[in-house]
């Protein structure tokens, strides 16, 4: 049997994507991480990110994916699930260049008040948006 892993993305309203793949790369908190047939079981909290996923035939998938989790296990299983996932195609640029705009004006005007991480991440988010949208132009 040819090795492969069985993955599953889900997003709170779907399914997003579901298959054989051979490879799989995207970041999670402590760094980018690849994931091959056999990888040892874990579980890991996702960052906003561009994930690759390459096909049992060869094929580089690419997708914004947001915060999430990320379940290996012994059996060559990959559960992502994630707030979004979206493929190049999906994504609003307009929409995203406005909420990285906000992040911005945010964290420049440093109020006291302000929740530093969660302005960081909506940033973060749609600067990986912009990024998978520019790279698939």
């Amino acid at each position: 049997m040819e090795d492969i892993l069985n993955i599953t993305i889900i997003t709170p309203e779907k399914e997003f994507y579901s298959g054989e793949i051979v490879e799989l790369n995207t970041e999670c908190v402590e760094g980018h991480i690849g994931i091959l047939p056999n990888h040892v079981p874990m579980i890991t909290v996702l960052k906003p990110t561009i994930t690759v996923i390459k096909d049992k035939n060869g094929k580089k998938l690419r997708a914004f994916t947001s915060n999430g989790m990320m379940e290996v296990d012994s059996d060559n299983n990959v559960k992502i699930a994630c707030d979004a996932c979206e493929w190049p195609d999906e994504i609003d640029v307009n929409r995203a260049q406005e909420a990285k705009k906000r992040a911005e004006e945010r964290l420049n005007k440093k109020d006291k008040d302000l929740d530093v991480k969660r302005a960081k991440m909506a940033l973060l988010r749609a600067m990986r948006r912009l990024k998978i949208k520019e790279i698939n132009s």
